[in-house]
Parts: C-alpha cells; structure tokens; sequence
C-alpha cells in the first residue's frame, strides 16, 4: 500500500529543474520509428530501439507473437527505410559509405525480408546481371511505386545501363527477377508513375535547368511538360497522378507563396486549377490517397489544426472521432490496411513528444504501441509556443520559445537555436535537442531567420549568395528580443547548431561577440570556397554556384574559418569524421586555425559519425559534451 501510494505522489509531484532527467532520456534514439501496416492489417513492422541498436520486428496483431529481423546500429550499416512489398515480404533501404580516393559519398541498397523463407536474413533484391552490366549504381533504393494492386511487384529506378541515367524495372520480389521498362534517358534523375503503373514524367536536371518531360502511355517520346531555372519563380514541382492518369497535383507560386493545383496534362493549354493556397505560408504537405479507391482523398499541410484535409467523408469522420477521443492532442493516421479496417495513427501535443497507436474500425478499439520517448512524460517536457519578433529592419521572424519548468521564466540562461539548411525551418512540434535544453534549465528559441523555407519565395531566396549577412543579424536580432522580453540574462547568452546552424554559431562570434558568449558547433560548414570548390566532383555542380555564387572575395568574406584571428569567445566544435554532407575537413580546418591563434577551442570528431547523429553513442557524447561546454560557460 506505501509502494502504491508513493507511486501516485512521484505521478502528481510538480517537476522542478533542479533534478533534470539523463540525457540519454532525450538524446537516444526514439523508443520506436518507422511504423509500418501490413497490407491485411494484421501485421506490424517497426524499427525499436534496444540499448542503442536498432531492431527490425514484425508484429502479429491477432497472435501477439513479436519476430526479430535484423539489426544495425546505423553506424557502418544504415537502416534508411521499411515498407511492406506485400502481406509477406518486407522490403528494406540502407545507406553505407563509398570512398573514391579522397571523396566519400552516400550509397544505398535495396534489401527483401521474406516472413515465410527458410533463410530467415534478408537478400539483396537487386544488383548487377553476371556478363550483362557493368555498373553497380550509387543509388539502388529509389522505389518509385509499390504496385499495391501487384503483390508481386514494385518498380524501381536505377543506374545499371549508363552511369548516373537510371532506367525504370519491374521488379519480382519473390524470385528477384527484373525486367527493364523505361530506359534511361538523357538528363532525367528520376522517374514519376501515374497509378497504374505507367511511367509518365521523367524529371530531367541540365546545370542549372530544371524539366519536367511527358511521356504518354506506352511511348518512350516525350515532351516538355514544365521547365524552369533553379532557385527562379518559375519553379514547379510534380507531387503525384490523380486516379485518372491525365490529371497531375503541383506546386508553383501564387502571390509568392507555392500553393496546390491539378493540372489535366492531356489538354495542351495545361490550364491549373487551384486547390488550396495558404495565404501566410508555402504549401509543404503531400497527397492523401485511398487504400481501397486509390483516390486523391485529401492533402496534408503543416499549418492546419491536424495537418490534414479529407475530402473523403469516412476518413473526415475517422478524424472527428478521434479528435473527440483526443481533445487536447494532435492525432493523425498514416498508415491503413487495404480494406480500410485497420489502421496506424500517431498522437503528439505540447505535452506528448510523439506515441504510436494501433486502431481497428471494426472492434471500435485503439491501443497504444508504443511511445517514442518514454521518459520524457508530461511533467517533464517543456513548453513549445510560437512568437514573432521584429528584424532590426523591420522584417518579422516567426521562431518557436522553449521556457525551462522553473518557478521564475525570467533573467535565465539562453541558447538562440537556428536550424540546418539553411532552406529549411523549424516547426513546432518535438525535438529532442530543444527539449534537453530547457531540462537543463535554458531559455531555447529556434529563429526561422530569413532565408527558412515555408515563409514565400522571397524570403526563402534570402538565403542565395547571402550566408552572414542579413540571416546572421537576425539571429542576433532573436537574442536581443529575448533580452527585452526579459526572459534572458544579457550576459548569459550561447548560440547552439548544426549544419548552417553551426556555421551560424561560429559566425556569431566573428559578428557579435558582445551578444554571444560561446559557440558550440556540430557538423559546421566553416570554408565557403571549400563548399564549391569541392562541386567540381559531383552532377550539381552548378546548382552549388547558384546557391553560392563564385567570388572568391564574397566566399572568403562569409567564412568564419578566415577569422579565427577575431575569436575571443570560448567555442565547441564537433564533427563526424564520415560526413558526407559537410566534410569533416571543414571542422580540422577551423580547429587548427583557432589552435594557430590559441584560442579557447575544443574539438571532439566522432569516428565514423555522419552529419545526422544516426549511431545512438554519437549522439549522447554530442549532447553530453554541449550541455557540459554550456555550463562551464553560462
């Protein structure tokens, strides 16, 4: 009875900074991920979590009977993707690193797991034809339809007739066997179906020239659907067919902010028609299709109150009836069986970082499967809103504050958080970096700075050829809005990121060095003209320029690794050593320099750690050494 009764006291005792939970609480990988329904329904795949290693398990929902697959421990081996090819076979896409002299660079593979082989391990599904083909491409995972009404089949896209050209198979799952039925053609990087299988467009990158190429049923011609140059107002991107094959769903900018259209491709004036536009954001969702009609039943959006519209009544009732189950929470389904019975829906809320549920329409009954971050309950996880803040001209910047759950939200510690990217944004919902930061007792505001996608086209372009100049004032901007505010201390101040957030950082102690008073930097980009310099190598080489244009003097002028010299504030650098996105080079360069000038600098490189903290132990050490970096230092 005192162990009960104890246990009800810990459930409603208010939780207080002073005792913030392990890291590992918020920096393992979540607790499950990569949820995935069975075509019949009665079947679950899921990535779990064990001790830092991940596990691919198959659920029997009527048996209870839990299967072991494979596991990785995304360190050499990465576990990228899992979906059901039919009731029985598993299809899996991984990721491991290539090495050609001096360049690393991304490969992935396409792997089968059949529940009812004796073999019990997974099989390469595709690779190279004995005495046939030469080439094993870089990219073999690139499903581009899962057939579901062929339960045999699924098409992929990939290189083995002409390197960097993919051709289109259909491709048995049960036997392996291929057979080619589009093949490559010049410029096209990737392929769309409609739904019925049929390879319709061909999405075809020349420099700096976007095309989208049209190729009617059963004919390998073609013409130019939509064309455009990169990073221009003219752009438009294919998100998927309609049932009816001649009718397409699209982006393209209207008032300056993309918005959805369909567009009947069989006509030639190709008139757009409007289906929704949001007049204060981008347009970032996908199509919603039927599992029993193939349909287009609706679209999902970010800034809606379920990120979601149903055009289908069953499935808009579905919604309802959940939003009633879960009035103070955000709960969306998707993943269905095929007959619409059975389904998988995923819950989160200011107070829920992220729980899996397991539904059946049939019994009128929904379980939880899992949480994803099992320690990090009501009590403990910290407040996310929304706030707007005025640029020093004028601009207003949407960014989201996380206040520590202490008695006092005034005077604390600040870390100003800008996301990678830069063209991407931060939302509000979960992240576990933000998250373990106000646990540990720190004002957290994450800047959607100019240059963020999902505020217009303008303000996205901000970011071309502009690193360190107006999105780096806004940033400052953001530390000194929180100063009036009065949620921070003046003098207590670090900037925290990753990617362009770390370049970011770096830069703020070469810009403003009497705001900020640390920087800690993971996976940085510090040599502007390293970036494209190092293009020379790869396909997009001139979508690089673009971006960052080709002045030696401009690039030398936004990079933080020239002026080492001008550091006077304590900084953290932190770098795996087998990043492909932003080569560790970048951070041994910036470490020496600091080193030549004896700075106050630490350096940590992860061995064979990539740019996404996949290895769970790289990703505790990372955040393990910033906290400990920030409160040495705040």
């Amino acid at each position: 009875m005192l162990n009960r009764l104890l246990a009800i006291l810990l459930i409603f005792t208010p939780f207080t900074q002073a005792n913030p939970l392990p890291i590992k609480s918020f920096a393992s990988l979540p607790n499950v991920q990569d949820v995935n329904l069975s075509p019949d329904g009665n079947k679950i795949a899921y990535l779990q979590n064990f001790k830092g290693t991940l596990v691919l398990r198959v659920l029997d929902t009527s048996t209870s009977k839990d299967l072991p697959v494979i596991k990785s421990d995304n360190l050499n081996i990465i576990l990228n993707w899992v979906e059901w090819a039919n009731n029985d076979v598993l299809l899996l896409g991984v990721s491991y690193t290539s090495k050609q002299q001096t360049l690393k660079y991304t490969s992935t593979r396409l792997y089968k797991y059949d529940l009812n082989s004796k073999k019990q391990k997974p099989e390469r599904l595709i690779s190279p034809k004995r005495g046939r083909e030469s080439i094993d491409p870089q990219f073999q995972d690139n499903v581009i339809n899962f057939l579901p009404e062929d339960d045999d089949h699924i098409l992929v896209a990939a290189a083995f007739d002409t390197h960097n050209c993919p051709s289109v198979y259909k491709v048995n799952v049960n036997n392996r066997k291929r057979k080619r039925i589009m093949r490559c053609k010049e410029d096209v990087k990737n392929w769309i179906t409609d739904r019925q299988g049929n390879v319709r467009i061909g999405l075809a990158i020349d420099d700096t020239k976007i095309s989208y190429k049209f190729f009617k049923k059963d004919s390998y011609k073609s013409d130019e659907l939509f064309e455009y140059e990169v990073f221009s107002r003219d752009e438009i991107s294919v998100i998927g067919f309609d049932k009816n094959p001649n009718i397409i769903y699209i982006t393209a900018l209207l008032d300056g902010k993309k918005a959805l259209y369909k567009v009947d491709i069989s006509n030639k004036e190709r008139k757009r028609e409007l289906v929704f536009a949001d007049p204060d954001y981008d347009f970032d969702g996908r199509l919603i299709y039927s599992n029993i009609t193939g349909e287009v039943i609706g679209f999902t959006h970010s800034n809606l109150v379920n990120g979601r519209v149903y055009w289908d009544k069953d499935r808009e009732n579905l919604q309802k009836a959940l939003n009633t189950a879960f009035p103070e929470d955000k709960i969306t389904v998707f993943d269905f069986s095929d007959d619409g019975t059975k389904y998988l829906a995923y819950k989160r809320s200011p107070k829920d970082p992220g729980t899996y549920y397991f539904g059946d329409r049939t019994a009128n009954t929904i379980n939880i499967f899992s949480e994803s971050y099992p320690e990090v309950t009501e009590q403990v996880i910290a407040k996310k809103t929304n706030v707007l803040y005025t640029a020093r001209d004028g601009l207003k910047i949407e960014g989201y504050l996380t206040l520590p759950n202490v008695e006092s939200q005034k005077n604390l510690p600040t870390i100003i958080l800008p996301h990678g990217g830069p063209m991407a944004r931060d939302y509000s919902g979960f992240d576990y970096w933000s998250q373990l930061f106000a646990n540990q007792g720190y004002a957290v505001l994450q800047p959607n700075f100019r240059g963020s996608s999902g505020y217009g086209y303008e303000f996205e372009m901000s970011a071309l050829q502009n690193w360190g100049n107006e999105m780096q004032n806004d940033l400052e901007d953001a530390a000194k809005w929180m100063i009036s505010e009065g949620y921070t201390d003046k003098d207590r101040i670090c900037m925290v990121g990753a990617s362009y957030g770390g370049y970011a950082a770096l830069m703020a102690l070469v810009k403003h060095p009497e705001t900020f008073k640390c920087a800690a930097s993971f996976a940085p980009v510090t040599d502007l003209e390293m970036i494209v310099s190092k293009a020379r190598y790869f396909e997009n080489k001139e979508i690089i320029k673009a971006q960052f244009g080709t002045d030696d003097d401009i690039l030398e002028s936004q990079s933080p690794v020239n002026f080492a010299k001008l550091i006077n504030r304590p900084i953290l650098l932190i770098h795996g050593s087998d990043d492909k996105v932003v080569p560790v080079a970048h951070s041994r360069e910036m470490f020496d320099e600091l080193k030549d000038y004896d700075k106050q600098v630490e350096y940590i490189e992860l061995e064979d750690g990539n740019h996404y903290l996949s290895f769970e132990k790289h990703r505790i050490k990372t955040l393990t050494a910033i906290t400990e970096f920030l409160q040495k230092h705040l």
